[in-house]
């Protein structure tokens, strides 16, 4: 057999392994977040083939203004195929008391209309489970508010951005174009 028939082989074969290994993927686990406010859950995988932002956001943080740069990118991204979830939590203690507050602070401050949980924890063994499976399969731990993870059309991480980089930046926006649907 020829040098060139044998690498062909040789490159033939690594291919067919690796669409092997893409094809035996795990699929991602099934996440379901309670709606703030109560109604139905959020449930991820009703968004599977659309990327997906989820930030776990803050009402009293530094950050905050970024609730009003998610509600923007929501509005703008969101016809595109983008999905965004907000996130609240208190493990860093900048949350308000309650879900009702919260709510109505994101909506009377910021206009928000992107979907919002109820308030989750973030840190440890009472994590919500989407965020003990980032911890256990990606090492990813909120170190703060405004952090950000963003799932690809079949629930896997595709990134992770900390709390300085804002949503709708260019950054994020080179990364979820290629991702988008629509």
């Amino acid at each position: 057999m020829s040098f060139f028939l044998k690498r062909r082989g040789f490159i033939a074969g690594g291919i067919s392994l690796l669409a092997h290994a893409v094809a035996r993927a795990d699929p991602a686990p099934v996440f379901r977040f309670d709606a703030i406010g109560g109604g139905a859950q959020i449930d991820l995988s009703r968004w599977r083939g659309h990327p997906v932002l989820v930030v776990n956001t803050a009402s009293h943080c530094s950050f905050r203004a970024q609730l009003g740069d998610l509600q923007q990118f929501h509005e703008a991204w969101g016809p595109r195929g983008l999905r965004v979830l907000a996130v609240p939590s208190d493990d860093f203690g900048k949350e308000f008391d309650t879900a009702a507050e919260t709510k109505a602070y994101c909506e009377t401050v910021w206009g928000m209309t992107v979907p919002m949980s109820e308030p989750v924890v973030l840190l440890g063994e009472a994590a919500h489970p989407f965020y003990r499976w980032l911890r256990e399969t990606r090492g990813f731990v909120p170190n703060w508010n405004f952090n950000k993870v963003l799932l690809d059309g079949a629930g896997q991480v595709v990134t992770t951005w900390g709390a300085p980089v804002k949503p709708g930046s260019e950054e994020m926006k080179r990364i979820i174009a290629p991702l988008l649907t629509a």
